[in-house]
């Protein structure tokens, strides 16, 4: 029971990320369940991705709604990102658990890295160059799901932030094609850890209906977080914890880490948030410019 109230908590915790900042969701579970509940690399993945079949399906649906989504992009993106996912599950559920470990914290630490970098900048898109087709496309997707599905969530990051940095596109319109193709990924990495460790799955079920449960009863709380949390400065947070806690799974592949490890610690903590604290404050200045330029264009009106 204690177990379960911790996933459904870890599900909870990661909705409100995901509802807050647009992705995040798998990345910040698995990372909870390995932590809170002590499950394994493959498991925790596992876990995730069949809860998040429900959750990609519906949020899938509803951009689609909402004219939020590029098919082409996402037969394109998605195609190869479930072909990434399948192998990704597949190579985690074989490997051994001594090497499992550092693999998956390692990707998940260069997601939590990813993340306070590009928070930092206090903007969400960079300079837009037209969203890239055919093979780049193709690798974006391929890798997003291998690292989405070896590393227990990684989709949103990796291909989210690379198509809102160059894309042309209105990012309400990519993250709603992203959001979508994650369901193709989901789905694949499902029918990969299915295949390979279906009665672990099965042990397993309670978590994958506590980690709905918390996503559920979060979901609302997230999306009026979204309305008033700065998200450069949630992300920055968000990406410096990911560091912290999977950083322990891969020092301890490094001989002699504990020599290093509490100085490693606390690089982590200033730098972080340091990144953090510009992040906020160029996206007040940045904020600031819009506005005045806004009002500087506004047509004036005579009495």
């Amino acid at each position: 029971m204690r177990s379960l109230i911790l996933i459904a908590l870890g599900g909870a915790v990661a909705q409100l990320v995901d509802g807050s900042l647009g992705m995040g969701f798998g990345a910040t579970s698995t990372t909870l369940l390995m932590a809170l509940a002590m499950m394994n690399p493959a498991s925790a993945s596992a876990t995730v991705h069949v809860a998040e079949l429900g959750t990609t399906l519906v949020s899938g649906l509803s951009h689609w709604k909402f004219k939020n989504v590029d098919w082409g992009v996402v037969l394109r993106l998605g195609i190869p990102g479930a072909i990434g996912a399948f192998i990704g599950a597949t190579l985690l559920a074989h490997i051994s658990l001594a090497f499992a470990k550092p693999v998956t914290a390692g990707i998940l630490t260069l997601i939590g890295i990813s993340l306070v970098i590009r928070f930092a900048r206090g903007r969400v898109a960079g300079k837009r160059a037209g969203i890239p087709r055919g093979r780049m496309l193709s690798a974006l997707g391929l890798f997003g799901g291998f690292v989405d599905a070896a590393g227990g969530g990684g989709w949103g990051p990796v291909t989210s932030s690379t198509l809102l940095s160059i894309g042309r596109e209105e990012p309400r319109r990519i993250i709603g094609t992203v959001n979508t193709a994650e369901f193709l990924v989901t789905l694949a990495a499902s029918a990969g850890f299915l295949l390979a460790m279906w009665d672990e799955l099965l042990q397993h079920l309670m978590a994958v209906g506590g980690l709905l449960l918390g996503g559920m009863v979060a979901a609302p709380i997230a999306a009026w977080l979204v309305s008033i949390v700065n998200p450069t400065v949630l992300g920055g947070f968000v990406g410096t914890t990911l560091v912290l806690t999977n950083m322990g799974y891969v020092l301890d592949a490094i001989p002699n880490h504990e020599q290093f490890a509490p100085l490693a610690y606390a690089l982590v903590v200033l730098v972080g948030g340091g990144l953090s604290i510009r992040g906020m404050l160029a996206n007040k200045k940045l904020t600031q410019r819009r506005r005045y330029y806004s009002e500087k264009m506004a047509p004036s009106t005579t009495h």
